[in-house]
């Protein structure tokens, strides 16, 4: 691929896998978030907005943290909710959004960067509610009165500590280790897991509106017993794929930054999702077990990558209408949203591929109808896609790549049971998509 992505890049990443091609992903996300913090400074200018000197101030200070400590500073900018307010920030100044541009957050982002890169600073920075957020960090209550929107409180660091506060309420301090609950204070809370030498670290964001757009969020902040057991969860999960599917378990440590509780709509078991500009988050229900979210973290891995990948190359040519079957979906998909679903799902595949030959009995037989299942299902919906005629030049190869994965795995033996099982699964499905959607015969 010309510039965006090296060839051998954009191929290992078309067959499903990641290594080098991830760290060329993540540092295109993390230039895409430096254009849009320098556009939300600009664009505030361009459009004489009132905050226009608020936003060029904290745009100085940013500036200024990341010369003194880029490592921590990167982190602070890499965060994904980072991107989603400067997006919508930019959006809205330039009239392609009807919300009150959020000039401001670019305050609250500069002193978490100060904060970081221990540099002393003093800023004022906007309230939500009554608190005070600083992103990727948490956010301090400054007082239960401070609701009015437009308000802000006063932030200052020195020697590594910073403190915030507003008129006539105490000052609240930000802890030695921002990550950690303190009185005023709630933490961006850190989740980590360690198992034979490689290791995990997210952050479990249960308060930034921002975290996951358009997702069923968990409204309320998750008290002791539920962080145990998302620590719990993950410790499991993560001893599960080093052992097990260790690729895996190097591409999510490498691309999943914050975990977002959400919840299951219609009584559904279980629900997952990334949001195209918050790379780096996945939104997730309550797990039953290690297996389901390991297998979350496998297919939730693939929209990422694949999401980044777009950001640089149009696979899908603009939506014209047309509308295809997806085994995985009740409803027609758009060529794009196929696109998503059959690279999601070579990651399904993969993981029952190499599951069925890591544990035994019920579990075992399990893994095998998954893997016939999801297999049959993906390269089914991959000779659609291909057909469909909604291929960029770029996407064509992609997609080809994909298939030849897919190819292989078709002509791995699994016992006729779950074949059979697979074939049985997939019609009863295609026949109840075709009542439920009107379609004659098959696509």
């Amino acid at each position: 691929m010309p510039g965006a992505v090296p060839d051998p890049l954009f191929d290992a990443l078309a067959r499903g896998a990641g290594g080098e091609a991830i760290t060329h992903l993540c540092a295109a996300q993390y230039g895409k978030h430096l254009l849009l913090l320098r556009r939300v400074v600009d664009a505030a200018h361009e459009e004489g907005h009132p905050e226009a000197g608020r936003a060029r101030e904290a745009y100085e200070l940013l500036v200024r943290a990341q010369e003194h400590a880029p490592k921590p500073v990167g982190a602070v900018l890499r965060h994904p909710t980072v991107g989603v307010w400067a997006r919508r920030t930019v959006l809205a100044l330039t009239g392609h959004r009807t919300e009150r541009p959020r000039v401001a957050g670019l305050s609250a982002l500069a002193a978490a960067a100060a904060l970081r890169a221990r540099i002393d600073a003093s800023i004022e920075v906007p309230l939500d509610g009554p608190t005070a957020p600083l992103p990727s960090l948490g956010r301090a209550l400054v007082g239960e009165g401070q609701r009015e929107e437009g308000g802000f409180a006063w932030f200052e660091t020195a020697g590594g500590r910073a403190g915030l506060g507003v008129r006539g309420r105490p000052r609240i301090q930000v802890p030695e280790d921002p990550h950690e609950d303190a009185p005023g204070w709630h933490a961006l809370r850190r989740l980590t897991a360690e198992h034979r030498g490689m290791r995990v670290q997210v952050y479990l964001d249960d308060q930034d509106p921002d975290r996951m757009p358009g997702a069923d969020l968990v409204e309320h902040r998750l008290g002791a017993e539920e962080l145990r057991w998302w620590r719990l969860s993950l410790r499991r999960a993560w001893e599960l794929l080093v052992r097990d599917h260790w690729t895996i378990a190097r591409e999510s440590s490498a691309v999943i930054g914050t975990l977002t509780p959400i919840t299951a709509p219609g009584g559904r078991i279980h629900t997952s999702a990334t949001a195209r500009h918050a790379f780096g988050n996945l939104g997730l229900s309550r797990p039953r077990g290690p297996v389901p979210l390991a297998l979350t973290f496998a297919h939730e891995v693939q929209h990422a990558k694949l999401t980044a990948l777009l950001d640089l190359v149009d696979l899908t040519l603009p939506d014209d209408g047309g509308r295809y079957y997806a085994p995985w979906r009740p409803d027609p998909r758009p060529a794009s949203g196929l696109l998503q679903g059959v690279y999601a799902h070579l990651g399904v595949a993969g993981f029952w591929r190499r599951h069925r030959h890591a544990t035994e009995g019920d579990q075992a037989r399990r893994a095998h109808v998954e893997f016939a299942h999801w297999r049959r299902c993906t390269i089914d919906a991959a000779r659609t896609l291909a057909g469909s005629g909604r291929l960029t030049t770029e996407g064509e190869r992609f997609l080809a790549m994909t298939r030849a994965t897919l190819s292989d795995w078709m002509s791995e033996p699994v016992p006729e049971r779950a074949e059979r099982s697979a074939r049985d699964a997939a019609r009863r499905h295609f026949e109840r998509w075709r009542a439920r959607n009107a379609v004659p015969s098959r696509p």
